[in-house]
């Protein structure tokens, strides 16, 4: 007999704190603001995989300028609850951006360790401007004095998964954003 396996959906959440509705809102805003912004430009994207690939294809369907997009993978958190450092950029661009205006999309603003590090990165390849929009900034767990240029929500200093952030790898699929419950942070046995 087949063991019964977990289902990974928002029961598992203690509290919601971004509705579906909310993150659907504020993206369409993100995309107003950035297109006021890009007004006239052709823009490189630059997605940090894997959170922010879903608000990311959001994101770009709510702008209103040319976009090409690539994508980086940056390792911070593996299976742990908190940001490990110093995070490590595996998968390079694959797209030039030297003399490009780049945005760079990424899914929370934690520590604010990954994203200096990917902008540090980025700065060699000498974009003509490089930004960033993330979705989430948890503003109590800055470490460095870091903030993203365009920013959906602000939190609190929770762990959350949904719309892409994951624990483990689960919990991506949710379409809102919750803290996960504790003693599922703690089991090995749930993932």
């Amino acid at each position: 007999m087949l063991a019964k396996r977990p289902k990974y959906t928002e029961e598992d959440l203690e509290t919601i704190l971004v509705t579906r509705e909310q993150i659907q809102t504020r993206v369409e805003e993100l995309g107003v603001e950035l297109s006021k912004f890009y007004e006239g430009r052709d823009v490189t994207i630059v997605s940090i995989l894997s959170g922010a690939l879903i608000f990311t294809a959001d994101l770009i369907r709510s702008c209103d300028f040319p976009t090409r997009l690539d994508c980086l993978r940056a390792e911070s958190y593996g299976n742990a609850t908190s940001a490990q450092e110093p995070p490590r950029i595996t998968n390079p661009l694959k797209t030039d951006i030297t003399g490009h205006d780049v945005l760079v999309v990424d899914d929370i603003l934690d520590s604010g360790n990954t994203l200096k590090s990917i902008i540090a990165h980025l700065e060699g390849f000498s974009p003509a401007s490089l930004k960033t929009c993330v979705l989430l900034d948890k503003p109590a767990r800055h470490e460095k004095s870091f903030s993203a240029d365009f920013c959906g929500f602000t939190i609190p200093d929770q762990f959350v998964v949904g719309y892409g952030l994951d624990f483990a790898e689960r919990y991506r699929n949710l379409a809102s954003i919750g803290v996960l419950k504790k003693e599922l942070q703690d089991s090995a046995t749930h993932i």
